[in-house]
């Protein structure tokens, strides 16, 4: 009689440890997509910025078509994509050729005194900020998230119910993660 209340009792654990790692890997499932939410928001946001900063350079930058033109190609592509991977390349192009377009701006100087043109600079500082903190939450999320899924013995829940492991939101080169060099 001791003998199945003792295996009942080790069955009881069994499931409650299951149990217990599935709904684990079901927080870590949303985190994650919370993370997400978050850097889409801020997409969202600088990806509505861009046609009022195009507008605003567009009288003053007629010899940079190609720039103007990329940054809207860009902005259009990433808006259609969903995926993290080429949704993070996309976004990290775009970044590289909205800085360009404010470096070739530091050539006219009717531009940089634009009120107009000032005010969407700070806003669109503002909103990288809050992607590169969104970026990091995110990461953080999809990191232990990850190790949960490697993890024994979670791993076995994992593949069982079928989680996948989830992509980082990652700078794709070395030179944007390299600090600027400044000299006086």
């Amino acid at each position: 009689m001791f003998g199945i209340y003792l295996f009942l009792a080790i069955i009881a654990l069994l499931v409650f440890g299951i149990i217990a790692i599935y709904n684990k890997l079901v927080r870590g499932r949303n985190l994650v997509a919370e993370g997400w939410s978050g850097i889409d928001v801020q997409l969202k946001r600088r990806t509505d910025l861009i046609p009022n900063l195009l507008e605003s350079v567009k009288g003053y930058m007629s010899h940079e078509r190609g720039l103007l033109s990329e940054v809207t190609r860009l902005r259009s592509e990433s808006m259609q994509v969903k995926d993290v991977t080429t949704k993070s390349q996309l976004e990290n192009a775009l970044s590289r050729s909205l800085a360009n377009l404010f470096a070739v701006a530091e050539n006219y100087p009717d531009l940089k005194a634009n009120q107009n043109f000032i005010d969407l600079q700070r806003q669109l500082g503002e909103i990288e900020d809050q992607i590169q903190m969104a970026r990091r939450y995110y990461n953080g999320t999809v990191r232990n998230y990850n190790i949960l899924i490697e993890s024994f013995p979670s791993n076995l829940i994992a593949q069982k119910f079928q989680f996948k492991q989830a992509s980082f939101f990652e700078l794709d080169n070395d030179s944007d993660r390299a600090v600027p060099r400044v000299n006086f």
